[in-house]
C-alpha cells in the first residue's frame, strides 16, 4: 500500500458518531494512509453515516451520487449506523466499493489499507460487504482520539456505546448493538493525554452516556467515573452530551453543581411531555419525573444550559397530545430544544402503530416547538447579559461558553483557550462580549 494514497472521512449524525469518525481518521493514518482536507481532494472517501430518520439516508444517498459524478474513480467506503442497517442497499450504489458496518468499524482501516489498489469503481463492481450481528458485539471501539485538527477544539470522548432501551421510534439499540462501555483506566488515561496535549475541553459521549460502567455488574456508575476523571486528570473543563432523564441521579446534578470543571450544561432528552404518548414510545419516565429532575437541576444550577429532544408527529399523537406537550415544554425552564419529526423506521415497532399524522400537521408542530425554543433560549441570552462566564474559544470571534452560549469575540483569538468573559448585548445567535466601550455605550 503506497503511503501516498489519501483519504477523508465525513461525518454524519451525532457526537458519538462524530468520536468514531476521530478514531477512524487515526487508524488510517497509522495505515499509511494520508489524511487531507476535503472529499474532492481524496482517493479515499469514508463516509460515517447515521440512519435515525429517513433523510439521514437520503443524505447519504446523494453524496455518494456526487461524489460519483465528480470523481468516477474515487473509492467509496460507507461506514457506520446506516450502512449496519442497510448494507446490500448501499452495495448496490454505483461507486460504493465497501460497506462496514458498525460491527466490524474497527477494523476499517485495514480492510480498505489491504484492499487490491487496481480498483477503477466500475458500474459492475459489487461492494465489498462486512457487517455481522450488532447484538454478538463485546467490543469497544477503542482508538485513541488523535489531535483533533482545524477549527476542532473541543474533542468528542466517546466512552459508552450501544443501548439496551428498546424504544419503539428508535432504530440505534439495532445497529449499535448492547451496551457496551470502555474500561475505566482507558478513559482516565486518553482524557489525560487530551489535557497533556493542551486542550481545554473535552466532551465525554455515547449512544447512552449515562449507563457506563453498568453492564459489568459491579456497581459502578457514571458519576464514580466523573470523580474520578476529575481526581485523577487535570483536563480543565469536561462537558457532557446527551444524558437520559432517569440517569441525572441527586449525586450527579450534586457532583456537577459543585465543581467547576464540569460545565453546566443538561442535554436531557424528553421526546413528549404528553404521558400516553410516552407509554407508546416505551420510555422509561413518566412527565412527573421528567419535571423533578429538571427542576432539581434548575435549583443547584441557576444559570445552566437546560436541553431537550422532543419529537412531534409519532403516531398517534392528537391534537390534544401535543397540546399537553407543548403546555409542559412551557412551563419548564428550558433553554433550547432540538426538534425532530418522527421519521418512520424500518424494524422498530413505531411503524406498525395506527394513527399516522399527517406529514404537513407534523412539520406544524415542528414549527410551533421551534418558535418555543427560540423564545425560551432569547430569554436565557438576555438573563446572561452582565455576567462573567467560563468559555473556550472556537477560534476566529467565536466562542462557546460552559453553559452553552455562543459568544461573540470583540477581537479574534486563538482556538483552544479557557477564559473568562464579560457577556454584553444579545446578539442574533448569541452574546456580544462586552467591552469598555460597550458598556459606555
Amino acid at each position: 500500500m503506497s503511503p501516498s494514497r489519501t483519504f477523508f472521512v465525513q461525518n454524519f449524525g451525532c457526537r458519538a458518531s462524530q468520536a468514531d469518525g476521530a478514531a477512524l481518521e487515526a487508524s488510517l493514518a497509522s495505515e499509511g494512509l494520508a489524511a487531507v482536507p476535503s472529499a474532492d481532494q481524496a482517493a479515499l472517501v469514508v463516509l460515517n453515516t447515521c440512519t435515525v430518520t429517513s433523510s439521514a439516508d437520503q443524505d447519504v444517498r446523494q453524496i455518494i451520487r456526487r461524489l460519483r459524478r465528480q470523481n468516477p474513480a474515487v473509492e467509496i467506503a460507507v461506514t457506520g449506523c446506516y450502512a449496519q442497517r442497510a448494507s446490500e442497499e448501499l452495495a448496490q450504489i454505483d461507486g460504493v466499493r465497501f460497506v462496514i458496518g458498525n460491527s466490524h468499524k474497527g477494523q476499517l482501516a485495514q480492510i480498505v489499507a489491504h484492499a487490491p489498489s487496481s480498483y477503477h469503481a466500475p458500474s459492475t463492481y459489487h461492494a465489498q460487504v462486512h457487517v455481522n450481528d450488532i447484538f454478538a458485539q463485546e467490543d469497544f471501539f477503542l482508538a485513541p482520539v488523535e489531535g483533533p485538527a482545524g477549527d476542532r477544539a473541543r474533542p468528542n470522548l466517546k466512552i459508552q456505546d450501544g443501548c439496551n432501551n428498546r424504544c419503539s421510534f428508535c432504530i440505534i439499540p439495532s445497529v449499535r448493538g448492547k451496551s457496551r462501555s470502555a474500561p475505566a483506566d482507558w478513559v482516565l488515561r486518553e482524557t489525560q493525554r487530551l489535557a497533556d496535549a493542551g486542550y481545554q475541553e473535552v466532551v465525554l459521549t455515547g449512544i447512552n452516556l449515562g449507563r457506563w460502567g453498568r453492564e459489568w455488574g459491579q456497581g459502578r456508575q457514571f458519576t464514580d467515573l466523573l470523580a474520578r476523571l476529575l481526581a485523577e486528570t487535570t483536563i480543565p473543563l469536561l462537558r457532557l452530551s446527551s444524558v437520559e432523564p432517569m440517569d441525572w441521579t441527586p449525586e450527579l446534578l450534586e457532583l456537577m453543581a459543585g465543581s467547576p470543571r464540569l460545565a453546566q450544561h443538561i442535554h436531557m432528552p424528553l421526546q413528549s411531555g404528553s404521558d400516553a404518548v410516552l407509554r407508546r414510545m416505551h420510555r422509561k419516565y413518566r412527565p412527573r419525573h421528567y419535571q423533578d429532575r429538571i427542576e432539581r437541576a434548575r435549583a443547584l444550577m441557576p444559570h445552566a444550559a437546560l436541553g431537550a429532544d422532543v419529537m412531534t408527529g409519532f403516531p398517534g399523537e392528537t391534537d390534544a397530545e401535543f397540546a399537553e406537550s407543548l403546555a409542559f415544554i412551557e412551563a419548564l425552564p428550558f433553554t433550547y430544544l432540538h426538534v425532530f419529526t418522527y421519521s418512520e423506521r424500518p424494524g422498530t415497532k413505531a411503524v406498525d402503530l395506527p394513527g399516522a399524522v399527517p406529514v404537513e400537521v407534523r412539520r406544524e408542530r415542528n414549527r410551533i416547538l421551534q418558535e418555543v425554543s427560540e423564545r425560551k433560549n432569547l430569554v436565557f441570552r438576555r438573563s446572561q447579559s452582565g455576567r462573567r462566564v467560563p468559555a473556550v474559544t472556537l477560534g476566529g470571534s467565536t466562542a462557546l461558553s460552559t453553559n452553552y452560549l455562543r459568544i461573540e469575540l470583540a477581537q479574534p483569538r486563538p482556538a483552544n483557550q479557557l477564559i473568562e468573559l464579560p457577556l454584553g448585548q444579545v446578539t442574533p445567535r448569541g452574546l456580544a462580549e462586552a467591552t469598555l466601550l460597550s458598556v459606555l455605550r
